[in-house]
């Protein structure tokens, strides 16, 4: 696999792993409790990490806008379908914006 391949692989995982650390933020009750705290802690740095891998490579504005974009969508889609945070027109009409965006950086690298 060519290390461009890799580093798209490595942006995708650390983005997921993003959305991971994002909600044991959320469990974590302002880190008072100690497994989500623990859980944040390592997947917020496995998550730098493969970033930082990631930008080794890629661009470092279109690198850091698809890491975020990972985490944006996955959060709010957690956000709907475990928390019941609302789902409006707008709030969808955003989310495709974004996934606009980040589909032309890639198209742009």
């Amino acid at each position: 696999m060519s290390p461009n391949v890799l580093a798209w692989v490595a942006l995708f995982i650390a983005g997921l792993l993003e959305v991971g650390w994002a909600l044991a933020l959320k469990a974590s009750h302002g880190f008072s409790r100690p497994l989500p705290t623990a859980t944040f802690i390592v997947l917020i740095f496995g998550s730098m990490g493969l970033l930082a891998y990631a930008i080794r490579t890629l661009p470092l504005g279109t690198a850091y806008a698809i890491w975020t974009g990972i985490g944006v969508l996955g959060s709010v889609a957690c956000g709907i379908l475990f928390w019941g945070e609302g789902l409006s027109l707008l709030r969808l009409a955003s989310v495709a914006m974004l996934v606009l965006g980040m589909a032309g950086l890639k198209l742009t690298s």
